[in-house]
């Protein structure tokens, strides 16, 4: 669990989605496909949308979103403060046609695998 001020946000990453309770609120993220990592002791999820979306999350709140579109990859980043002034940019692309998925931070990769692509 992480606070945000007076709310906080307890999130879970499951096979068959992701799961936010927000103050006794339960709401189910339908997703083809998620793949977690961790980075800096921080929680990281790149979803893949039944839309043909890609999503972004970092401590289960939703960073960014770019729908499918027609152009390769699709494209997602966040810019985040892990200590004091030490910033990171945290940048996913992903490849429909392969279904490869490129995780990088700062440039340098994190994360690299081979994905099913959403229906």
């Amino acid at each position: 669990m992480r606070g945000f001020g007076l709310l906080y946000v307890d999130a879970v990453c499951c096979a068959s989605g992701l799961y936010t309770t927000q103050q006794h609120i339960v709401k189910e993220i339908k997703l083809s496909q998620t793949e977690t990592f961790k980075y800096r002791d921080r929680p990281f999820a790149i979803s893949l949308c039944d839309d043909g979306a890609i999503e972004l999350y970092l401590d289960g709140v939703l960073r960014k979103r770019r729908d499918r579109g027609e152009r390769e990859p699709q494209y997602v980043w966040t810019n985040v403060e892990l200590e004091w002034e030490e910033h990171h940019y945290i940048e996913a692309k992903f490849w429909a046609s392969t279904g490869q998925l490129l995780v990088t931070v700062n440039g340098e990769p994190l994360v690299e695998r081979t994905l099913s692509t959403p229906g």
